[in-house]
C-alpha cells in the first residue's frame, strides 16, 4: 500500500514545512489550506492518514476528526496543537484521535507519528480485506478456505464431482483436510439429505473393523447378543467415508471390493445379501499404487476406488493462503472462548508464511488457537528446511513477498516493482539472489 497523507493547515509556512518533511520520508502528501476538498479524497478503503491543525477558521480540527470518523471510524487522525490547546487535544484523544503533536515540533516527530499511524491503517485495511474474503463466497468457499490457484481448482473439481454419483479417492498428507473435502462432496451432492458416515480404518482394531463396516447378526460371535447394522448399511442413500483406507486388512479389502462391485453387504453371521445405495469416498495419505505393487494393498480394489481422484495440496504449496486460514481460525477461537476479536498483524502473517507447516492446516489451527488465548509462542515446526537465523528468516519472508507480488500481477515485472515500491534493478537483483523465475 502507498503511504498517503492528507495535510490540513491554514498556515502556509507550516503546511509547506510539514509537506516537505513527509515527502522526504517517501510519503505522498496532499495539502489543504482548509478542510474543503479534503473529504473528497478519503473513504473506507482509503489507505492514508489525516494530519490537521486544531485551530483553523471555520471548521476546526475536532470537527474534521468527527467528520472523518463518520466516514470511517478506523481512519487515523493526527492533530497539531498550539501550547494553549493541549487540554483540547487530550480531550480529542479520548474521542478517538490517533495522536497529537504540540507546536513547535521537530520534523522527525511528525514523520514518526505518521509512520505509526500508516502502519495501523494498513493493518486495519488488510484485516478488513481478510474478514471480507472470509465472509464472501459460496458454502464451499467458506468450508475450503483459500484463494490460491490450486485451491480454486480443487473447489471446482469438488463441485464437478459432487454432482455425480461416482466413488472418489482423496489423496493428501496428514492434516490437509481430507475429511472436510469428503464432507463437501456429500453436502454439495444430491445425497446431502442422507447420512454422511465416517470411519477411520486405521483407528479400529482388526477384530472390530469387519463388524463396524458390515454389521452382524445376533450370535455371530462371542458377545454379539443382538443384531447390529454396519456402517455401510447405515450410510444407505448417503455417503460412506473411509479414512486411512490403506490401513484396511487385506481380507476385508476383498469384501469391500464386493460392495463396490455389487452394492450389497452381508453381515457377519448372516445368509442374505442386503442391497445398499451408497457412495463411497476413500482417503489415504499413502501412494496406493506403490502399496499395490508391494502387495500391501489389493490392486483390483485400488482401481475400483480410483474412479475419480482429488489431490489436496500441502500447505507449503499454498503459503499465500496462510493469512486467510490463520485469521479464520483466530475468529473461530475468539467466538468459541468468548474473547474479543483479534487482528493479526502483517508481521505475524509474514512470520507464519516463513514456516513449512508439516502438520498442514491442522497445525495452523492449533497455532491460531494459542494466539487467540494469548499463549502464542514459537511454532513447533520441526522441518529442517525452516530457516533459523534472523537473516535467513527475513530472506524467506522477502522471497515469499516477491513471489506473491509476481503472482498477483501476472508476472509483470513493471507492475511488481511498482507495487513493491522498489527499483527495477533491485527487483532483478533480488530475483537472481533468490532464484525466482520471472516466467514461473
Amino acid at each position: 500500500m502507498k503511504n498517503i497523507v492528507v495535510l490540513i493547515d491554514d498556515e502556509e509556512h507550516l503546511r509547506t514545512a510539514c509537506r516537505q518533511a513527509l515527502e522526504l520520508a517517501d510519503m505522498e502528501v496532499e495539502s489543504f489550506e482548509s478542510p474543503d476538498g479534503a473529504f473528497e479524497r478519503i473513504g473506507r478503503s482509503w489507505p492514508g492518514v489525516i494530519v490537521s491543525d486544531i485551530k483553523m477558521p471555520g471548521m476546526n480540527g475536532l470537527d474534521v476528526m468527527a467528520r472523518v470518523h463518520a466516514l470511517d471510524p478506523g481512519l487515523p487522525v493526527i492533530l497539531i496543537t498550539g501550547h494553549g490547546d493541549v487540554a483540547m487535544a487530550v480531550e480529542a484523544m479520548r474521542d478517538g484521535a490517533y495522536d497529537f503533536i504540540e507546536k513547535p515540533f521537530a520534523s522527525d516527530v511528525l514523520v514518526g507519528a505518521v509512520h505509526r499511524a500508516l502502519e495501523k491503517r494498513h493493518l486495519a485495511l488488510e484485516n478488513r480485506a481478510l474478514r471480507a474474503a472470509l465472509g464472501e463466497g459460496s458454502g464451499l468457499e467458506q468450508r475450503l478456505i483459500g484463494r490460491t490457484p490450486v485451491m480454486v481448482r480443487l473447489r471446482k473439481q469438488i463441485s464437478n464431482y459432487a454432482a455425480t454419483d461416482a466413488d472418489v479417492l482423496i489423496l493428501g498428507e496428514t492434516g490437509v483436510g481430507k475429511e472436510l473435502v469428503a464432507r463437501s462432496l456429500h453436502e454439495d451432492s444430491p445425497r446431502k439429505n442422507g447420512r454422511f458416515v465416517a470411519i477411520n480404518c486405521g483407528a479400529l482394531p482388526e477384530t472390530m473393523i469387519e463388524s463396524e463396516l458390515f454389521g452382524h447378526e445376533a450370535g455371530a460371535f462371542t458377545g454379539a447378543t443382538q443384531k447390529r447394522i454396519g456402517r455401510i448399511q447405515h450410510a444407505h442413500e448417503g455417503t460412506l467415508f473411509l479414512d486411512e483406507v490403506e490401513s484396511m486388512p487385506l481380507d476385508l479389502q476383498i469384501k469391500l471390493l464386493r460392495v463396490l462391485q455389487d452394492r450389497t453387504v452381508m453381515p457377519l453371521g448372516g445368509n442374505d445379501e442386503i442391497e445398499v445405495d451408497v457412495r463411497i469416498v476413500a482417503a489415504t495419505k499413502e501412494n496406493l499404487r506403490d502399496l499395490a505393487d508391494d502387495k500391501r494393498f489389493r490392486e483390483d480394489l485400488f482401481y475400483r476406488l480410483d474412479v475419480l481422484s482429488l489431490s489436496i495440496p500441502p500447505l507449503r504449496d499454498r503459503l499465500d493462503d496462510i493469512a486467510l486460514l490463520f485469521q479464520h481460525f483466530v475468529n473461530q477461537a475468539c467466538d468459541r472462548f468468548k474473547r474479543p476479536p483479534l487482528e493479526v498483524s502483517a508481521v505475524k502473517i509474514a512470520d507464519l508464511q516463513s514456516l513449512n507447516w508439516p502438520g498442514n492446516v491442522r497445525e495452523v489451527q492449533n497455532a491460531a488457537l494459542r494466539f487467540a488465548l494469548g499463549a502464542d509462542g514459537p511454532v513447533n515446526n520441526n522441518d529442517s528446511a525452516t530457516p533459523s537465523s534472523l537473516a535467513a528468516q527475513m530472506e524467506a519472508v522477502e522471497k515469499r513477498l516477491i513471489i506473491t507480488a509476481l503472482e498477483k500481477h501476472g508476472n509483470s515485472l513493471k507492475q511488481t516493482y511498482e507495487a513493491l515500491e522498489i527499483s527495477r534493478k533491485t527487483l532483478y537483483d533480488k530475483m537472481q539472489k533468490y532464484a525466482i523465475d520471472g516466467d514461473r
